[in-house]
């Protein structure tokens, strides 16, 4: 999604969301709607409809007679969420290879090398869209309507660290080598295969576990302990 596409209220979102997720809007920081559109220069309803993104993603809280702060992350709840949507991705991998047809996978092909583009043009914030594109696809490609709704809606709710992720050094490189391996297990109707990759795709384990508690603990302010 170029730039020059995304409306007043995507821009303002997306300006808040990097903001918050790099620390310069702490938790529990006060956002006031009228000093935000002041600032972007836009009016009441892209302010509204961007804070309504922002609480879908659990970035914002609306507290009523108190106003719109900055939400506290858990990250245990954060792993728990992220745990949950690798099963569901997983799901969807394995259904998309079963049952994928001709055209949708043309559209993840594309997707996918919408994603080797932005990544060879070193262009992160485009990445995190055209990623949002092709597993996307993928969730289409299950033909289970239910699963997808619940995959989309528990994506939503992790976009914004799903972002903080691919601001990690070689992320978007490795990213873009595990679409590969998923859009393959897919194309050759891999079930097993595709459900794997999906799963350890999303899931943070290892390394990536803390780099990611140490991201979102630099975006809380919160010390980073140095052991293990």
């Amino acid at each position: 999604m170029p730039g020059s596409k995304r409306s007043n209220a995507q821009r303002l979102k997306d300006s808040l969301e990097d903001d918050i997720i790099n620390g310069r809007r702490s938790p529990g920081e006060r956002l006031d709607p009228e000093t935000l559109g002041a600032e972007f220069n836009v009016s009441r309803t892209p302010v509204r409809e961007a804070i309504q993104q922002l609480v879908a993603s659990g970035l914002v809280t609306v507290s009523p007679k108190k106003g719109t702060f900055v939400a506290r992350v858990g990250i245990d709840q954060l792993i728990e969420m992220f745990e949950v949507m690798a099963e569901l991705e997983g799901m969807c991998g394995r259904l998309a290879a079963r049952r994928i047809t001709d055209q949708e996978l043309s559209a993840l092909r594309e997707a996918h090398q919408r994603c080797e583009a932005a990544a060879l043009a070193g262009d992160t914030d485009e990445y995190y869209y055209e990623n949002e594109g092709f597993h996307d696809c993928i969730y289409t490609a299950s033909h289970n309507t239910f699963l997808a709704s619940e995959a989309r809606q528990l994506k939503q709710r992790l976009k914004p660290y799903r972002r903080l992720q691919l601001q990690v050094r070689q992320r978007v490189h490795n990213s873009l080598s595990e679409h590969q391996a998923i859009f393959d297990a897919i194309e050759c109707g891999d079930a097993v295969g595709a459900q794997q990759a999906l799963s350890d795709h999303v899931l943070i384990q290892g390394e990536r576990f803390s780099d990611f508690v140490s991201s979102v603990r630099r975006m809380e302010g919160a010390p980073v302990s140095q052991t293990g």
